[in-house]
């Protein structure tokens, strides 16, 4: 069961009303966009993240009221993006897990960010409102191993003092697919936990210890939602959307704090994308007093030598508009648009890295 707030499902459903399903199958509902007038008519097909969707959909509904231009994107998790795109059945994927460069140069792709997001641990436990409960990296990592089963565990009880934790079961959820989404959860785990990192260690799918799996974000959501005592881990606007309870996190400078915009962007204020190979940036368990630990940029993936140059650059168009104009849509759902300078080096990468029978299919003017 997907959970979307009314907006949304309003949304999505006068899109299903108005276009007919999408090729690729399977997934969210399509959504339309519109690039420039020589664009009017084309076709574009993309699929991959959860993490984005709620923002794809919204930057893909104003991009859409100029004309023309069908975009259908398919939020079926990070790696069911990065195999589609692999076997080009789709213009675009959509990863939160980027690619190392020696995996881009070998499949002929390249990647770029698109925008900044937060991965929010979220619980479903009686008389613990959101925000009230205080969770270590090491606790987060304990309870998802399966060493730590009930919320009124003494370890939890001593990171908070004062609140009254109920004797109620640990139920762990997870995402069952794969998932950049995971990619982002597991590296931090990694990242604060030498047991985890040893038993299940990162990636888009690893094994877990305990628990039940969700597909998407929007079934981890809907299992946090149903199970009493459970907790999971979903992007922040997903959250924000199902209105969940989520907790707060240590971070690295052994502040408490809560997701949002300015917490993410203080993780991602010290991206050094410029000497980034490919792009590859990890944003988990970066310093800063006001840093929310577990954030992870969405990437987008495309073959460098493309079949259809009007095709290619109706794409390019589109993630054009959204880093020039969609940081309106991005503050409003909670993520976080790139700087002004990281479009710029994008927008090089485009004109360097990606042609059309022996010509460049982007220029400097976009034209």
């Amino acid at each position: 069961m997907q959970m979307m707030t009314n907006r949304m499902i309003k949304f999505l459903l006068g899109l299903a009303l108005t276009m007919a399903a999408t090729a690729c199958g399977g997934g969210s509902a399509p959504v339309t966009s519109a690039g420039s007038t020589s664009s009017s008519g084309i076709t574009l097909n993309g699929a991959g993240a959860t993490f984005p969707y709620p923002l794809y959909a919204q930057w893909a509904h104003e991009y859409g009221a100029a004309s023309g231009v069908k975009l259908n994107y398919q939020s079926i998790g990070s790696g069911g993006g990065i195999a589609q795109i692999k076997a080009k059945t789709v213009d675009f994927g959509a990863s939160d897990a980027p690619l190392k460069s020696d995996v881009l140069d070998s499949e002929g792709l390249i990647q770029f960010p698109m925008v900044i997001g937060g991965v929010v641990p979220v619980i479903n436990v009686e008389g613990i409102s959101s925000g009230q409960l205080k969770l270590t990296g090491t606790l987060l990592a304990d309870i998802f191993l399966g060493k730590i089963r009930k919320w009124n565990d003494p370890s939890i009880a001593s990171a908070n003092p004062g609140l009254s934790l109920p004797d109620q079961d640990i139920t762990v959820v997870h995402r069952a697919d794969g998932s950049g989404t995971t990619w982002i959860f597991t590296n931090f785990l990694s990242a604060v936990s030498e047991s985890w990192k040893s038993k299940s260690g990162s990636g888009t799918s690893v094994e877990w210890p305990s628990g039940v799996g969700g597909k998407g974000n929007e079934g981890v959501s809907s299992y946090v939602e149903r199970v009493k005592g459970s907790i999971g881990y979903v992007e922040f606007a997903y959250a924000l959307q199902n209105k969940m309870a989520h907790v707060l996190m240590e971070n690295r400078d052994r502040s408490f704090v809560e997701p949002s915009i300015e917490t993410f962007q203080s993780a991602a204020a010290n991206a050094d994308w410029a000497n980034a190979p490919g792009y590859y940036l990890v944003l988990v368990d970066q310093p800063g007093a006001r840093t929310w630990p577990i954030t992870g940029a969405s990437f987008i993936l495309m073959h460098r030598e493309q079949p259809d140059a009007a095709k290619a650059l109706a794409v390019l168009k589109f993630f054009d508009w959204a880093y020039k104009n969609g940081e309106p849509s991005a503050k409003k759902l909670d993520y976080v648009s790139l700087p002004g300078t990281v479009a710029d080096l994008v927008r090089a990468s485009w004109t360097s890295r990606m042609s059309s029978g022996g010509k460049p299919v982007w220029s400097n003017s976009g034209s």
